[in-house]
């Protein structure tokens, strides 16, 4: 009995002396490796080391020990007397890495090659292919979880966002008369105000749709909107028409990343079964957004009584307030956001496997509860995370002020969204990049440029139909008269006006040509498109109005005085019903969108996106 008891007790110790000198070998073995790759020794240097090490170590291979035991009862009775340290021995040396040794690139022992070792280009061979299976295997516990409530309060909260979108869109187009005559802007210059926010949104989709892969789709959608209805509200307050323009771009940079985002988020927690019908169920926010804009307008800009003035420089106008209320939505959708999750797909892309679960789990449980089975358990234990590709920056000691390593960092992630861009130029997904192109810059062109160039075309025409109208006085002289009543429409010519007294009326829309005005008094006045051609003004006085220097053109004055003259131009909605056009035009082409959308929400899973698009060009 005591000898057995003795030999129990040597199998143990022995075992234990094995385990302590397989850990000793192995550390040995890869400070030596760390060593070498420091040093730069070369392939060859490094097999003959290699070559050295195999004739003495006890090397672990697929996770076993490299030495037989006695017996099948020594085996058990070793396994029966370990303590903790021996614990840990099996559980480091058997080839088990745990998640910390996951995410910081280790391997296990028994690898050929270890990562500094491997090609760049191998690196990404070997993480492309863990996307692949990432894919797989994601698309399974989507299906696991389920399609309840979690999708249903992110599908409200990413429609916010897209609703921002149409109504910035739309904003462009029903401000642009108002803030033409509000801002004085010449008619060669009007073209920017309609053009600066698309090309803010061009920019915007660009930067906000690589930096979603960088820093994610939440953080992203939350910085965008954030920016967007900032400057929007900003916009509504500035008074300069370049401020104007320069708050206008930021805000369409802004929304520009709404678009790719919202429907890359919303994607990601969608099974494929789901996903065609419910995305275009979400496309429905966009129309939402031109209606709510196209309704705000026609209840806020006609009314010009809602508009205030602080001095004759700063005048707020109704339009103004209409961009201050475009900008809820925005607002809104930043506030709803910050209570929702990141894209778990996006977690596990960057290799932040925990967090990643805990959003799945929580989407699995909110699902399940909502379906009255909180009972059901989340049976994902571990999920494949793509090998993570380490990427340095190089910053010199003698340039490394605080400013230069900003500058750095800022050039890299540039062009680290610049080489994601890049991706979609290469093989498989050339060829599909171009087309869809193509096809999104024609809609885009014809629904967008209709959009914007609709207010423009409806107030040419109310214009020519208005000018048609007009009256003419010709050699008329009128002397010691009391002007108190609005002249509208009209053209005078070759007129004398002596001895005459203009108070408290307006002008709207009239013109003067070869008049002479003498010992006259302007007082009082308020013109809209009102101009004096090649008159002649002799001791005249104009107080309180808003004739500027503009308004006259080519004219001569003969010591007359100016007192208290008001700056900028005057909108006017009186009896101009060009305004309630151009509002309800475009309330009538975005409400247009409505059957197509419910249309292809409905049969885009059953006759196919190509069939789907193909029957949108034709009926377009």
């Amino acid at each position: 009995m005591e000898e057995s008891y003795k030999d129990r007790t040597s199998l143990v110790k022995g075992a234990k002396d094995i385990a302590k000198e397989v850990k000793r070998q192995a550390v040995k073995k890869m400070n030596k490796a760390v060593d070498k790759a420091q040093d730069g020794y070369t392939q060859r240097s490094y097999n003959r080391f290699q070559d050295e090490e195999d004739d003495d170590d006890y090397y672990v291979q697929g996770g076993n020990y490299g030495i037989e035991a006695n017996d099948d009862e020594g085996s058990s009775e070793a396994t029966e007397g370990h303590d903790e340290d021996d614990e840990i021995y099996e559980g480091e040396y058997q080839g088990i890495p745990n998640m910390g040794q996951g995410k910081d690139g280790m391997v296990a022992l028994g690898q050929s090659m270890h990562d500094e070792y491997k090609d760049r280009r191998e690196l990404e061979t070997e993480r492309k292919a863990d996307e692949e299976e990432l894919a797989q295997q994601y698309e399974l516990i989507i299906q696991e979880c389920g399609h309840g409530r979690f999708q249903w309060a992110l599908f409200f909260v990413l429609g916010m966002a897209l609703m921002a979108d149409g109504v910035e869109v739309f904003v462009v187009g029903f401000v642009l008369p108002s803030a033409e005559t509000d801002m004085c802007i010449p008619n060669s210059g009007s073209g920017w105000l309609g053009s600066i926010v698309y090309l803010g949104m061009m920019v915007g989709a660009f930067f906000w749709g690589g930096l979603a892969d960088k820093v994610g789709r939440r953080q992203s959608l939350l910085i965008c909107m954030s920016v967007n209805g900032f400057f929007a509200f900003l916009s509504s307050f500035v008074q300069g028409y370049g401020f104007f323009l320069f708050c206008r771009l930021f805000s369409g940079f802004g929304i520009g990343g709404a678009v790719p985002i919202v429907f890359s988020y919303f994607s990601e927690v969608l099974a494929r079964e789901k996903r065609g019908e419910h995305l275009s169920w979400l496309c429905m926010f966009w129309m939402i957004g031109g209606i709510y804009a196209s309704a705000m307008a026609w209840a806020i800009i006609p009314h010009y009584g809602w508009s205030f003035s602080m001095g004759s420089a700063y005048q707020f106008h109704s339009w103004r307030v209409f961009v201050i209320v475009c900008a809820l939505p925005c607002v809104s959708s930043v506030v709803a956001l910050t209570f929702m999750p990141e894209s778990p797909r996006f977690l596990l892309e960057v290799g932040k496997h925990d967090e990643a679960w805990m959003i799945l789990k929580q989407i699995h449980d909110t699902n399940m509860r909502a379906r009255g089975q909180p009972e059901k358990v989340f049976t994902v234990n571990r999920i494949k995370t793509p090998k993570q590709i380490d990427e340095f920056i190089e910053i010199e000691s003698d340039t490394g002020t605080w400013y230069r390593r900003c500058l750095v960092r800022i050039r890299t992630e540039l062009y680290g969204i610049w080489l994601t861009f890049m991706r979609c130029f290469n093989y498989p997904v050339k060829d599909n990049t171009i087309k869809l192109t193509a096809v999104w810059f024609t809609l885009s062109f014809g629904y967008y440029g209709l959009s914007v160039w609709f207010p423009d075309v409806i107030k040419h025409l109310q214009s020519d139909e208005y000018a048609s109208r007009v009256k003419h006085f010709r050699n008329e002289e009128v002397s010691h008269f009391v002007f108190n009543f609005t002249l509208e429409n009209q053209i005078h010519s070759n007129g004398e006006y002596i001895n005459d007294r203009f108070i408290m009326m307006k002008f709207k829309s009239v013109t003067f040509e070869d008049s002479l005005f003498k010992n006259c008094v302007f007082e009082d006045i308020t013109s809209l498109n009102t101009y004096f051609r090649n008159c002649t003004f002799v001791n005249t006085t104009f107080y309180n109005t808003d004739l500027e220097q503009y308004k006259f053109i080519d004219s001569d004055f003969i010591n007359c005085t100016f007192f208290h003259i008001r700056t900028g131009c005057q909108i006017s909605f009186d009896d101009d019903y060009s305004a309630y056009w151009i509002y309800f035009v475009n309330f009538l082409g975005t409400l247009a969108v409505l059957p197509g959308n419910i249309v292809s929400a409905l049969l885009m899973d059953r006759i196919g996106r190509l069939t789907m698009l193909g029957m949108d060009f034709t009926l377009k």
